[in-house]
């Protein structure tokens, strides 16, 4: 499998699992599709990968994953954003197309001129 992690991600995924784990834990992730980047997930800290995760290591790190994950996860950079409002995984894919969303600042108002 083809995975990719930015050092934000890596940082992150690091502290998580030195607050919240111990030596063998790992980091369970499960990727859905959906929101406007294409992606959303959620994730927790475990001592050991549920019934159906596999267990992906990257240098040091240890993910766990379910199938679902390692397929939408394929050739993807996973990054770590922080901003004064939110705070998440990112997901980048290179094969995929950019998103036509727009923020309500961006969003163009329906014309009600004529209603």
């Amino acid at each position: 499998m083809k995975l990719e992690f930015t050092p934000a991600a890596e940082k992150f995924i690091r502290r998580l699992l030195r607050f919240d784990g111990g030596p063998g834990y790992g980091l369970s992730l499960l990727v859905s599709p959906g929101g406007c980047s294409g992606m959303s997930a959620e994730f927790s800290v475990k001592p050991a990968p549920a019934e159906g995760e596999q267990v992906f290591k990257h240098g040091d790190l240890t993910l766990f994953l379910p199938a679902q994950s390692r397929l939408l996860l394929e050739g993807v950079t996973i990054d770590f954003a922080e901003t004064p409002t939110s705070s998440g995984f990112k997901f980048i894919d290179p094969n995929k197309k950019a998103c036509a969303c727009s923020s309500s600042a961006e969003a163009s108002l329906p014309d009600f001129a004529g209603a």
